[in-house]
């Protein structure tokens, strides 16, 4: 780990292909959801539930970057690299997200998902 740097400069690439991330960045690794199971005796035991493997942010749109193509990513390869030295993998993933820019940040909300679980390294 890089000292003791926690947080700050990320870095996102689709494909091996980089792009301008920016704000904050938020993962799951797609582990099972645990909730308790309560009975009238008291707690017997949990239940797991699936859940959805993501990387979500943004992105800064820029004259080079081709939103129909982000907009259709489909079994791609998604990492972010994190300033602590994380780098979160997902794998056949695809855009979850609606294409949306707002034009004042030159911003595009990004949401990729996956049906595997994503791997931290």
């Amino acid at each position: 780990m890089p000292g003791n740097l926690r947080a700050g400069k990320i870095y996102l690439k689709i494909n091996g292909e980089l792009y301008e991330a920016k704000g904050d960045f938020t993962y799951n690794l797609g582990k099972p959801s645990r909730a308790a199971i309560v009975g009238a005796d008291g707690i017997h035991g949990y239940r797991e539930t699936p859940q959805v493997a993501f990387i979500e942010g943004a992105v800064t749109d820029s004259p080079d970057l081709d939103l129909a193509a982000l907009s259709t990513v489909d079994d791609a390869t998604v990492t972010l690299e994190l300033a602590n030295g994380k780098t979160i993998v997902l794998g056949g993933a695809w855009f979850a997200g609606e294409g949306s820019v707002t034009v004042g940040e030159a911003e595009i909300a990004v949401r990729f998902e996956s049906r595997r679980e994503a791997q931290e390294v």
